[in-house]
């Protein structure tokens, strides 16, 4: 097992933000705002998606870094951290996901999925 985090990543992520938009593509995606990020993470969960689906285990690794990655360049357009992503994690898991979603309160009118 890797002992390479998700700490360690949101670290690289915000280290290379600082760098020149020329020397750093992360750098690049965040100067063109969050909307770009989003978008951009946006067609790595599809090709995520496909690779689930194809079911080859080396593309669904590959693409899933590729998510996770492009995911903390959102956090990190819109300066939302990892520890805060966690904080809500620990706090909806300390109850059953049905009680969670529960209290959530019901969809406003219209709003279904």
């Amino acid at each position: 097992m890797s002992s390479f985090t998700l700490a360690d990543l949101e670290a690289t992520v915000a280290a290379r933000a600082a760098a020149p938009v020329e020397q750093s593509y992360t750098a690049s995606l965040i100067a063109k705002g969050p909307v770009h990020c989003a978008k951009k993470f946006g067609e790595e969960a599809v090709e995520t998606v496909i690779a689930a689906t194809e079911g080859e285990p080396k593309a669904l690794v590959a693409e899933s870094a590729d998510l996770l990655f492009h995911l903390l360049v959102v956090w990190k357009s819109r300066g939302v951290t990892l520890d805060a992503v966690l904080g809500e994690l620990a706090r909806r898991t300390a109850q059953s996901g049905h009680q969670e979603k529960a209290a959530r309160g019901a969809p406003a009118a219209g709003a279904g999925r």
